[in-house]
Order: structure tokens, then sequence, then C-alpha cells
């Protein structure tokens, strides 16, 4: 639903903009003279982050950052203080609730790491779907959307892009994270071609958008058992040798193929786990609507990279063509690319395309820890 309307919610645009009256930035004490304005009041936790397992057994550290207790109390860890950023989007989230769903409690609580859900153990089936699973979901990405909106307002977000040109690193000067960055330019940018990761080792997507329609090299958000190792994200996951990486690629199916590029940031979370972000865009459509040969360029780009077993340089003619579009669209990462060989990727490996082919060819469990952690929390603060 949300690649469908291409990120565009109106209606939640227009309440983040009535809240927040557009300011840009907001900063940390005018979110809390907000929550005043909202009746809500803000209890402060301590709480260090733990450890728990993800879906596939995999220890990860976990951090229960903040959640909503009715009628209007908003439990804060913290932590959070020491990281504006992060506790700006947690406060703009939790406000949502209050402003969108009259603070009934009923959304998911803020953790970092470890999943905060899952089927009960009478729940055999796993083709059922839980009608509260579906509630929480609609609800945290409403709250979420509505947190970014607030956060990062239209019109001058937009303007902001433009200054940087759309770095995804520039949001540290405003208290902004990466990932509320590059969610938020996929909402704003005139051009709606994009799609965003989210993934963690070795390769388990906590989200993802793909407006663009860009094939992914998962399986129902997890890794599938024959990923292309080519892609970016899976790049940045297993090396350390760069924070930070642009690369154009060429999307190879059994039907088409399809010029990318994308930026990726290896960071990690409020709890001290390493995950990557990736934003991109598809190319074709700009160049299409520049009036340029699309076909021809990506056709002379995977020409090239085949010739050179996967990757190579980019021909002439088509840096400087996509060079225009970079400039035209003011997304700076994208010339950025052009340093380096473009590629060929695949969602699969057992189908690569390329010649010689690349070298590399859970349960749900209930999570009982949260609403324990919860309960201490209240508890020690009622004391």
């Amino acid at each position: 639903y949300q690649e469908k309307h291409h990120n565009r919610f109106p209606d939640l645009e227009r309440a983040a903009d009535e809240v927040g009256s557009r300011q840009f930035p907001l900063r940390v004490d005018e979110l809390l003279a907000l929550y005043g304005k909202h009746d809500l009041q803000i209890r402060w936790f301590e709480r260090r982050s733990f450890t728990t397992t993800d879906d596939a057994g995999v220890e990860i550290k976990t951090m229960v950052r903040s959640f909503f207790e009715p009628p209007g109390t908003v439990y804060v860890n913290r932590r959070l203080q020491q990281d504006p950023a992060r506790l700006r989007y947690d406060l703009a989230t939790q406000l949502a609730h209050k402003v969108l769903h009259g603070g009934d409690g009923l959304r998911s609580s803020s953790v970092t790491g470890g999943q905060v859900s899952g089927p009960t153990p009478a729940q055999t089936d796993p083709r059922q779907i839980d009608s509260r699973d579906i509630l929480l979901a609609w609800r945290d990405f409403e709250c979420s959307f509505f947190a970014g909106a607030l956060l990062c307002p239209a019109r001058p977000f937009r303007q902001f892009l433009i200054r940087t040109a759309h770095s995804i690193t520039a949001g540290k000067s405003i208290e902004l994270t990466p990932s509320v960055v590059m969610r938020r330019m996929t909402a704003v940018s005139p051009y709606r071609h994009w799609h965003y990761f989210d993934a963690y080792p070795p390769g388990n997507l906590r989200a993802v958008y793909r407006a663009n329609g860009i094939p992914l090299p998962w399986g129902n958000m997890r890794l599938v058992s024959d990923p292309c190792r080519q892609w970016a994200v899976f790049r940045m996951l297993n090396t350390k040798a760069k924070r930070r990486l642009s690369q154009i690629s060429i999307l190879q199916t059994q039907d088409e193929s399809r010029l990318y590029c994308c930026e990726s940031l290896r960071t990690r979370n409020a709890a001290g786990n390493t995950h990557v972000l990736c934003a991109g865009i598809d190319l074709s459509p700009a160049l299409c609507e520049q009036g340029m040969d699309a076909d021809g360029i990506v056709d002379a780009i995977g020409a090239a990279c085949r010739r050179q077993s996967g990757s190579a340089e980019i021909p002439t003619v088509a840096r400087e063509e996509i060079a225009r579009i970079g400039k035209i669209l003011n997304i700076g990462w994208l010339e950025e690319g052009l340093e380096s060989p473009a590629s060929i990727i695949c969602p699969r490996s057992t189908a690569c395309p390329r010649s010689p082919p690349c070298a590399e060819n859970t349960a749900h469990r209930p999570r009982p820890w949260l609403d324990e952690v919860r309960e201490q929390i209240i508890a020690a603060a009622g004391t």
C-alpha cells in the first residue's frame, strides 16, 4: 500500500503540519512543549541493552527505547538523552499516537534490536494472521510516517535536500538520523522511483520500500539461501573497508535489465548492533523523461560489464548522460557512483547472469521478555 501510493499520505502530512506548524528543525525542547499542549507527561527510566534472539535464533543486542502507557504517559529510556536525534524521533512517534489514536495504547513499544512480538504457542498454523498484529502494524506505520512529517515538513525538508544534494548524512547537523533522512527522502522527492532497505547481518530486512519495483534478494524479509552477493547492501554487511558506498548497478533478470544507483551506509542502532541502510533510485525513468535512450544506455553498460566478468567502468557516453541526470535530480551520490565500476547484480545467485558466475552461489516464537520489562519499568517509576 505504501509503495502503491509512492509514500504519499496527505492526511498524515496535514496532521503533522497542524501540530508542528511546519517548523524545521524541531528541537527536543520544542517537542517537549508540544507534549504539554497535548496533555502528555514523560517518565524517564533506566534500562541498559540486553541480549535476546531474533527470528533466526541469532543473539542480538536489544534496548527498550520508549512506550506509551494510557491515557497520557510516555516512558522514555534515559539513555536517549545522550542521542538527541533518536530521542526526537521517539518523542515524535509517541506524540503521533496521542494525536492520531487518542493515546489508547494500542501500538507497539519502541524497541531496538530484538523482535517485539510473535505468534502465541496456540498458533500452530503459519498462515494465521492475528488481527491485533495487523492493527499494530498499521498504527506503527502511521505513527512513523507522522513522526517523519513532523520532524521533516515536506517543503522545508525538500529545500534542505536540495542544499545538501540529497546527502544521507547531512541530517547529523540538525539532529536527524540517516534512517529518518532516507525514508523521508522517498516521501518528499519530486522523483518517485525510490527504494529503501534496512538490513541486519547476515542479511535480514527490518524495513523495505520498493516504489521503483526493484526485485528483492530476500524471501519474506529474510535472507534467501542463494542471494546475489554483489548487492551493495551485502557488500557493506560483510566488510568493514568502507562505511559508505555509492554503487551503479545493472539488475539483470530473465525478462529485462534495469539501471539503479544506490547509497549504502553502515551504522549502528541504539543498542549497538551493526546494520546497513540503503537508499536508491531507478535511473531509467529519469533518462526517459529527459529524452535520452534509456535502453541503449543500459545495454551499453551491461555489455561493458559482461566483457569484464560482471564489473566494468561505465562507457563515456553513458557516464555523461547519467552525470546530467545527477545534476537534474541534484543527487550527489549518483555522481559519486560514476567514480567506481558499475556492477551486474541479480535477485538469486543460482541464476547468476555473469560469466563466469559468482562463486557464492525459523519459525516465529513468542517474546515474553517485553511485557516483563515494561512491568518492571512501570513498577519502578511508581515507587
